[in-house]
């Protein structure tokens, strides 16, 4: 199989156009045309529905594209390790994140690769949990920085570090009066939580289920800094990770936070890949460097 023409399907996949697609990859309409023909020739299967208005996959293209996402990363990731041959620590490495963990902890851990890897790229994709599970399994990404657990069979699972939860709260309510929490003082609370998607609402969500607390329905924040300011005014309380309020975050104006009694609770954090990766020696070692957090950082 033509990994050119393979490459040509998942680029018109991506535009749904012929032109822009063939502009993409440098080549000539007919050129990328004739291609795809030829795929589907030795497929024996049609992968495009044609027309004068629009490009379409059709339903086994669909199928057969995904795959092809994959093949095509593999591919690269072969490259990279034949680089990596003669330097190891060179090339490109596509990392997803999860919002409510990357501006918290990236800063903590990208200059030490920096430093350990100068000659490597590193590319960073902050997405949703799902969303960074999903390019995983496209091969879009080489590895994500994931809160545990997750249903991914053919994903590896490097488990990095626990990160405590600490209760956020305006300075004047009656829990700042405590130095720390019990998780029994959360029940008959309201909490605060982000909108649907987030990982951080699910694991808030089973907090609250475990202390007697309630959800705030009338308002779900759309990320951690809007969550932090609707704190901050006075709206609510909610959790958060530890490292969201350790610096280099400023600190924020009638906010408050109390450590939880231990054991609190918490999250985990791991770097997964594909089981198939033929990056997964790399990996493990920039897994280890990851898992080096101070861990005065990870204290309440």
């Amino acid at each position: 199989m033509n990994l050119r023409a393979v490459h040509y399907l998942v680029k018109l996949a991506d535009v749904r156009h012929f032109s822009k697609a063939a502009e993409l990859c440098h080549v000539s309409q007919p050129t990328l045309s004739t291609q795809i023909r030829k795929l589907e020739e030795e497929l024996d299967v049609q992968l495009v529905e044609r027309s004068p208005r629009q490009v379409m996959l059709t339903e086994v293209g669909e199928e057969i594209v995904e795959h092809a996402r994959a093949m095509l990363a593999e591919a690269d990731a072969i490259r990279a390790v034949a680089r990596r041959s003669k330097d190891p620590h060179s090339g490109t490495i596509r990392i997803g994140i999860f919002p409510t963990l990357a501006p918290y902890f990236l800063p903590h851990v990208v200059p030490e690769i920096r430093r350990r890897f100068p000659r490597l790229m590193l590319r960073l994709f902050e997405e949703k949990t799902e969303n960074v599970i999903s390019m995983l399994r496209q091969g879009r990404l080489d590895a994500g920085l994931l809160a545990m657990p997750i249903d991914a069979d053919q994903l590896f699972t490097r488990v990095l570090f626990e990160e405590p939860f600490v209760l956020a709260m305006p300075e004047m309510h009656p829990l700042g009066s405590k130095s720390s929490i019990r998780m029994e003082d959360l029940e008959n609370q309201e909490l605060l939580l982000l909108e649907d998607g987030h990982c951080l609402r699910d694991q808030a969500l089973e907090v609250c289920q475990l202390a007697g607390a309630h959800e705030q329905l009338d308002f779900h924040a759309t990320s951690m800094e809007t969550l932090r300011q609707m704190i901050a005014a006075g709206t609510g309380i909610t959790l958060m990770p530890v490292m969201a309020v350790k610096p280099p975050v400023a600190k924020t104006e009638n906010l408050i936070t109390r450590p939880f009694i231990k054991p609190g609770p918490k999250r985990t954090i791991a770097l997964v890949w594909r089981k198939s990766s033929a990056l997964s020696g790399f990996l493990e070692e920039l897994a280890g460097i990851m898992a080096g957090l101070d861990p005065e950082l990870l204290e309440p």
